[in-house]
């Protein structure tokens, strides 16, 4: 099963999938965010990425600009403080199989180059088609960063589908966007999101397209690095650090003029901009 943050209604039964499934920036629906006291737990035997990348695959058409200034964000965030918070945390290398916490990183620094994809995507996109876009962008480049969250972005002519649940632009408003994963043929797991545009009231939280959008890689990057498998950080109600601040308080803009989220700190028992 795969988790949303949907609305109010849904909240508390879409909790208790996670740990089965992949998470979801979900809807604004003015509820706030999934913050209680209590803090993210470590399970035994979870993988984090502890020196991550990002990959960044543009598939269709973008207004002048957007993918630059997509790419100029995730050049700076591996080093600010906004992902600094996460580095309280650590585990096993899904990668490596090291041990130990997460370290700030270049994000930037993978081996594979981004990813510019001038064909149309469909108007609706599925996940199986976000799996074989990233499948199409390893075999381009010949190998795989198992380091690396490949990030697609589709433009507004298009919409993500997560089974009957949509982000904008869809018939069933569930979420903004997501992360998850796959066992490629070597066994091992590939990383990937989903960045829908974000185009509808329900996941704007700065009316600016590119903030909203900077916004939602902030929360799926961190989580995909906290729980690139869904199995190693989260709450006794299996709430992520990015699900537990999300929306309340509210998206901010910080380090570099971008948009963040707040995120969960241990550290603090709770919502925090920076470390």
């Amino acid at each position: 099963m795969k988790k949303a943050l949907v609305f109010v209604f849904a909240a508390s039964l879409a909790a208790s999938a996670f740990a089965q499934g992949n998470s979801h920036a979900g809807v604004n629906s003015g509820a706030g965010g999934l913050a209680s006291a209590e803090n993210l737990v470590y399970h035994a035997g979870g993988r984090v990425i502890r020196n991550a990348h990002a990959v960044m695959i543009f598939w269709g058409s973008f207004p002048g600009g957007y993918t630059t200034n997509m790419q100029n964000f995730r050049n700076q965030f591996g080093t600010t403080g906004e992902y600094n918070v996460i580095t309280q945390y650590g585990g096993i290398d899904d990668a490596t199989g090291t041990v130990g916490l997460i370290n700030l990183t270049n994000l930037a620094g993978s081996s594979t180059p981004d990813y510019f994809d001038t064909s149309t995507p469909p108007t609706n996109v599925t996940d199986a088609l976000v799996q074989a876009e990233v499948r199409k962008v390893i075999r381009a480049h010949g190998s795989t960063d198992y380091s690396a969250v490949y990030e697609i972005f589709i433009p507004s002519s298009s919409y993500s589908s997560d089974g009957s649940a949509t982000s904008c632009g869809g018939p069933n408003l569930a979420y903004c966007s997501y992360h998850f994963y796959f066992t490629d043929a070597a066994g091992k797991h590939v990383k990937y999101s989903i960045q829908p545009w974000e185009g509808c009231a329900g996941c704007q939280a700065f009316n600016n397209a590119s903030l909203d959008e900077e916004h939602f890689v902030c929360h799926e990057t961190r989580e995909a690095v906290m729980n690139p498998i869904n199995n190693a950080w989260f709450d006794p109600q299996g709430n992520t650090g990015d699900d537990k601040c999300a929306w309340s308080p509210p998206p901010f803009i910080g380090t570099g003029g971008f948009g963040y989220q707040y995120e969960w700190s241990n550290l603090a028992s709770g919502c925090v901009k920076t470390r």
